[in-house]
């Protein structure tokens, strides 16, 4: 499977995090955020805000002097073989707080041997989980996860895909041609969300950001019903800012 070039990164990639986090794990008495700055070659203006990122997640604690050391998340995911089981059980607390944050069921995605593949949500009474009435695998044409993972795909991986999983309409506004799809999956701004308007189900809207972590294929999304729908873009927004945490999770 070949994948698009990865667009140039922001301040708060994942290369970035983890040196910081590696600087922070060297000094096991304690580093300053001044001597991070130096190490790692950030500005502070950048930093600031990366720390306060780590803070919330747990994998950097602040002391009483003000200096920096390992939080309590960075040790269980490096722990060996509970590590599966920490890593899990991180990122769905951190997709409940996305969930009660955006006020939407929120959801991680995979693309792994070829197929869609929803590996972890969070949903609730007020924010239920989409309808999946037609296999996700079957639908990366029509929904927001779907697209946002073939976005990540060069042509020939998408067309192995389409080759596997015909286009089928799902919807009136279910896109059914492979040259128009493939247009606007060109067209897509790496750092805007896809969105999917009622193309997978009448009654639901949705949008995915892109998680890049490695060489691996992955998005994070959100779905509404569609009387929420006005609601879309700011939840997609915030969705987009906060998809950091989930990426670093994911590479650790």
């Amino acid at each position: 499977m070949a994948l698009k070039p990865e667009p140039t990164a922001p301040f708060h990639s994942v290369q970035y995090v983890l040196r910081v986090l590696e600087t922070v794990s060297k000094h096991g008495g304690g580093v300053t955020d001044a001597q991070i700055a130096r190490e790692t070659g950030l500005p502070t203006g950048h930093l600031a805000p990366m720390l306060a990122m780590l803070r919330r997640e747990g994998y950097v604690e602040q002391l009483s002097d003000g200096a920096y050391v390992t939080g309590d998340s960075l040790v269980l995911l490096g722990s060996g073989v509970t590590r599966k089981e920490a890593l899990e059980a991180k990122l769905q607390e951190t997709l409940t707080e996305l969930r009660d944050s955006v006020g939407a069921a929120v959801y991680i995605s995979r693309y792994i041997d070829g197929e869609v593949k929803i590996t972890q949500f969070a949903d609730g009474p007020r924010t239920p989980k989409v309808n999946e009435w037609v296999d996700f695998r079957s639908a990366a044409h029509a929904s927001a996860v779907g697209k946002c993972l073939l976005t990540q795909l060069d042509v020939n991986g998408r067309r192995d895909h389409l080759s596997r999983h015909k286009i089928a309409r799902l919807t009136s506004r279910t896109i059914t041609s492979e040259q128009l799809l493939f247009s606007k999956l060109d067209s897509q701004p790496p750092t805007v969300p896809v969105l999917d308007l009622q193309e997978y189900a009448v009654g639901t809207v949705c949008a995915a950001v892109p998680l890049t972590a490695g060489s691996a294929v992955g998005c994070l999304a959100l779905s509404l019903p569609i009387e929420h729908a006005h609601r879309l873009r700011q939840a997609a927004d915030t969705l987009n800012r906060r998809a950091a945490p989930v990426v670093l999770s994911l590479a650790i």
